[in-house]
């Protein structure tokens, strides 16, 4: 468990400017909100400070909030309008069923996250994240307008630990780029693979790619703009086993050498700060300038969370 003051376990009765705090987790990123009741009404001055919060520090949270899917996403539309959750159109189309306890929220703009199975049990493949490590990634890359941002909200955590999650700080990975990896992906996109989810496995009823021009999905490039700050922004997407995201305009062995160099540069534990969850934590996070990656968890230990998308932009080059 995170070391953390008792006051951030409380929650006030509304929410004020006054009772507002914002505390740096002093790493690379990250910050907790103090003196907010989620399940309140947030009126708009504490709604511009939540934002600016955002912007400043990339992550921001709250500790012990009881909120259910209405007051979630009542809570992620401070920050924009939903991002409908690109996953949910494959079980859709394979016939899954909607259901508040598995996989599919009845709540459209809603995702579960869980390593449920349809008998209530903890599983390792469910056909989602499941109980899989979630290597470093960006959500949803793999469309043409990938979300602002993720909020994830804790239901139920591992009792001996597990599920941790890291973010980490994309507008330095790219302050500290070296000058001869800046230089060679100047003017450069990459194709982000849709085929897979971010636990690797392969959507249902979509076929597998074989080689490099069989990939599916849109061209981003390798550094965007963040349209609010407007600093730049190492942006990798997420990266599977081959044949998956390639640069474009490179033949295959110089694209993954490529790759290769930027993600061992973008993941360094110097740029990453990691959340220990506890029920009723929620946690709020840029896709525009930061990654996230999630440890393993115990297949016979329980884990659901509710997450929401913030609806995003084209992505922006600094060259355009």
């Amino acid at each position: 468990m995170q070391a953390t003051a008792a006051a951030s376990h409380r929650v006030s009765p509304a929410n004020t400017l006054a009772a507002f705090k914002v505390v740096p987790t002093g790493t690379a990123v990250g910050a907790e909100i103090l003196g907010m009741n989620l399940s309140m009404p947030i009126p708009d001055d504490v709604g511009q400070a939540l934002r600016d919060a955002w912007a400043k520090h990339m992550v921001i949270f709250w500790r012990g909030q009881k909120i259910n899917d209405d007051q979630l996403m009542a809570v992620s539309s401070v920050f924009g309008p939903p991002h409908t959750a690109a996953a949910r159109k494959y079980h859709l189309a394979q016939g899954e069923q909607v259901d508040d306890d598995y996989m599919i929220s009845r709540h459209p703009s809603v995702s579960i996250i869980s390593n449920i199975g349809r008998d209530g049990k903890p599983v390792m493949d469910n056909g989602g994240l499941g109980s899989y490590e979630v290597v470093w990634h960006s959500d949803n890359s793999y469309v043409e307008k990938p979300p602002a941002g993720s909020m994830l909200y804790s239901l139920v955590v591992p009792t001996n630990g597990g599920g941790d999650t890291s973010f980490n700080n994309q507008y330095q990975a790219y302050d500290e780029l070296p000058d001869d990896l800046k230089k060679a992906i100047e003017g450069k996109s990459q194709i982000h693979d849709s085929s897979r989810n971010s636990a690797g496995v392969l959507r249902p009823g979509v076929k597998p790619p074989t080689q490099p021009e069989e990939v599916e999905g849109p061209a981003h490039p390798l550094v965007r703009v963040h349209p609010v700050t407007g600093r730049k922004a190492l942006y990798l997407g997420r990266r599977r086993l081959w044949p998956s995201n390639y640069i474009i305009g490179m033949n295959n062995a110089d694209s993954e050498a490529l790759l290769d160099k930027l993600w061992a540069h973008a993941t360094q534990e110097k740029y990453s700060w990691t959340h220990y969850w506890n029920v009723g934590d929620c946690i709020l996070w840029d896709n525009r300038c930061c990654m996230h990656y999630r440890t393993e968890i115990d297949v016979a230990q329980r884990r659901i969370m509710h997450r929401t998308t913030i609806k995003g932009e084209v992505v922006q080059a600094p060259w355009q």
